[in-house]
Parts: structure tokens; sequence; C-alpha cells
């Protein structure tokens, strides 16, 4: 950091103020600071062979090459949208990009603004009155849902409601999270890729203390029973959750107009593109619940001149409250990636946002169309309204059809012996109808 004459973009120090900091507290060096083992500390060589600028490219480019060139039609909640370098021009800026932490009271005016404005974004999509800077993920953000209910539910109840259909590495992560909580996992049967509205109701009974829906499900399908899903949870005394993502949001009928007490989700939809599994938490909930939400809460006030002002209203980690009041241990939160996607919904707007969510329903519903008119495909195999996905049924082997649809250069889900899932967005609608003479070219 000092070695750099006029400092670091992350940490702009002089070594003039290096020193003067150094004296300051009584120490000679940077290194007097830390006490490192001497058998973790760098000692000045990585054990790498030297390279020329141009061989170092050549390698480079030699282990990228190694990766499989496939266009991608995944989903099932990672979603790739196009994201304007805009959203990386400002998102890394020196202002943003600290090596300090962004969530502790010394964060700047600046990042905190933008973190307020994350979660107005997210209030205005759902209706409800709190939403939090961001968690991990929307598995995380899901299982401190489940938790929220445990401490604030109206009833004894321990089940929480999942569709049968949860994604496999949510409903580890929740499991994990409950384990050692007085919580158990359901799951609720779905039918034509939505909840099955008349087996939740037979299983919410007084011991129900959360029932989860997705909007869209996992398919892609439109739950069009969501009021009715908030009324059997409520009548159960149990706390009602409905998963989505700011896109869907857009459009989507507003969860607290059926009743949802808390939203989850990944947010990373926007802001981020298809980032392999980096995700952002999405958590949003009623006012009722506020002293309850896990992370932290940016909020706007003034300061002693009356100037506008952000600051941490609210932080129930154990860090900064009574451990036994602690509502998670969650450690940190995603305040950059949540900066990205504040910056990529700003520059699309209210309009450009319902512009792009409109997009996710007309692209499925024609290349759904598209696959159906295929001799030996039936898409979308759920008679139901879609929002980016659909499954599709072959007559053929599925695991065969999607070998053959990776030689031809694409990637597909296989959902089940004759079914495959396909995601389309504005990144790769340029390519459907390629997609779709590799189907006629496979069936």
């Amino acid at each position: 950091m000092s070695g750099q004459r006029g400092g670091s973009p992350y940490a702009p120090h002089t070594p003039d103020e290096t020193a003067e900091m150094l004296d300051a507290v009584g120490v000679d060096s940077e290194e007097d600071l830390f006490d490192i083992p001497a058998s973790v500390r760098f000692d000045g060589e990585f054990g790498l062979d030297a390279r020329s600028e141009q061989e170092a490219r050549r390698h480079v480019g030699d282990l990228l090459g190694a990766n499989d060139d496939l266009t991608e039609f995944l989903g099932r909640g990672h979603y790739a949208h196009y994201v304007p370098s805009l959203v990386d021009h400002l998102s890394q800026r020196s202002e943003f990009i600290t090596s300090y932490t962004q969530y502790q009271p010394e964060v700047t005016q600046g990042f905190l603004q933008v973190l307020f404005e994350y979660q107005s974004m997210l209030v205005e999509l759902t209706g409800l009155e709190i939403a939090n800077c961001s968690m991990y993920d929307g598995a995380t953000a899901l299982a401190e849902a489940a938790l929220l209910a445990d401490r604030a539910r109206s009833v004894d109840g321990t089940a929480v409601l999942v569709p049968e259909n949860l994604r496999t590495a949510q409903f580890e992560v929740l499991e994990n999270y409950l384990g050692g909580q007085d919580l158990h996992v359901e799951t609720v049967p779905t039918v034509d890729g939505t909840l099955d509205v008349d087996a939740l109701r037979e299983a919410a009974d007084a011991d129900t203390a959360f029932v989860y829906a997705e909007n869209p499900t996992v398919t892609g399908a439109i739950e069009e029973s969501l009021r009715e899903i908030g009324d059997i949870a409520d009548e159960a005394g149990a706390l009602f959750c409905l998963g989505s993502d700011p896109v869907a949001l857009s459009l989507l009928q507003r969860p607290s107009d059926v009743g949802a007490d808390v939203v989850v989700g990944d947010a990373a939809a926007l802001g981020v593109g298809h980032a392999y599994g980096m995700g952002l938490g999405l958590f949003a909930c009623r006012e009722e619940f506020l002293r309850q939400v896990p992370g932290r809460l940016v909020g706007a006030s003034e300061d002693q001149n009356g100037v506008r002002a952000y600051t941490l209203t609210l932080q129930t980690r154990e860090q900064h409250i009574r451990r036994e009041r602690a509502t998670s241990n969650i450690c940190t939160n995603q305040a950059w990636v949540a900066l990205r996607t504040a910056i990529h919904a700003a520059s699309l707007g209210p309009q450009g946002l319902v512009d792009l969510a409109n997009d996710m329903v007309d692209l499925p519903r024609a290349l759904a169309a598209d696959l159906d008119a295929i001799d030996g495909v039936t898409a979308p195999v759920h008679d139901r309204h879609h929002f980016r996905e659909f499954v599709v049924a072959v007559d053929r082997p599925a695991g065969e059809v999607c070998e053959e649809l990776e030689t031809d250069g694409f990637a597909v889900h296989q959902v089940g012996d004759t079914e495959i899932q396909v995601c389309i967005t504005d990144v790769n609608e340029h390519a459907a109808d390629d997609l779709v003479a590799a189907f006629e070219e496979a069936l």
C-alpha cells in the first residue's frame, strides 16, 4: 500500500501519510501492526515462473480455451440479463471499491445512499414496508425468513412447508439452517408446475409455522393462486413467504397484495449477469417484523446541521447487540453486488424494468410455440403462463437429446427422463432459431 507513490485507489495513502500514522501510533513499520505467523506470511516470492506479457496472455488464453463454448439456455434460479457497461464503470469507481468492509458505521455516505436506494426499490416492488441491504443469496434469504417465522410466529407449530420442486441447493441450505432449531421442513406436492393448493390446505395446520411459495416457480410457471395460498397460511397462523426476483416483481402482482409477510429471492438477475453462482439475497417483510430482520438496514436522517444523511439504522447481529437477542449470525452482506443491482435498475428506470419483464413473457411464449411445432416435442409441458423458462417434453430420452444439443453448442437442463427445461432471455434470444433447428435435428 504505502509502497506506491500517490497511494492505491483502494487505500489512497501516500508514503508520508503512512509514516505520519505509524509515528502517531508509535510503531516503525506496517509489519509491526500485525502478528502474522511466519508459516503463513508472504515472503516476497510467489513461486511462479516469470513470463513476458505475450507469454502470459498466451498461457491465460490456452486456459480459457479449455472452457466449453456453449450458448446457454439455462435458468432454474440463475438468470442472465444484459448488464450495460455503465454498471461496470460506475461500480468500479474507487469511491465504491475498498478493502474495508462495506457494512460498518464508517461506510461512506455515497455507498449508504446507494444501499438506501436499493432497499427503496425492493420496498416499491414488493409493497412491503421493510427491505434489508442484501444477504448472501436467495437460499440464505429463504432460510433466514424461516428463522424469522420461528421468532415471530403466533402459533406453536414447527413445520416449514415448501414446494416439492424447490431447488436442491435451496432445500439443503434451508435444512442446514434449521438443524438444531425447533423447526423441520415438509414438502407440498405441485401440480402442473405450481403448488397444489388442495394439498397445501390439507398439510397446513396448527403445526405449521411457515409457508413458502414461488412466483414464477422453478419451472417458470406463473403461480396463479397466491392469494389462496396466503389465506391458507394466515388461517394456520403461519407466515407466508414468497420467492421472486426484481425483474419478475416489476410485472407480476405485488406480494403485499396477496398477503405475503416476507419476500425473498435472488436479486442478482440485475447488475451481475450470469455470475455462475454469485448471488444477492433479496429480503423484504412487513414493518411489524422490523426488529426481527436479519442483516442490516440503511436509513435516511439528518445531521446536526439539518443536512440529509444516511446511516446504518439497524443491525441485529450479535456483534452489535446482546448475543441472545441477535437475529442472525450472518457475517457480511453483498453490499457491492447490491450497488450494481441498484445501478442497473436505475439505468433501466421503472418503464425499462417493465419492458424487460414483458420480454420475459413474450420470448418464452414464442420459443415454446416454435418448439411445439416440431414432431416429437411438446412445449410448454405445463399449461400455464411462463416467465423466462418452461419445460419441454420430448419423445426420445431427454439425456440423449441434451447430449446432441450440447454437441451442436447449446446447454439446457435435463429435468426428467423425457423432459428438458429451457430458459430464454435478452442475452440468448439471438440464438433461439438455431436452438429450434438443433431440436429439429435431434428429434
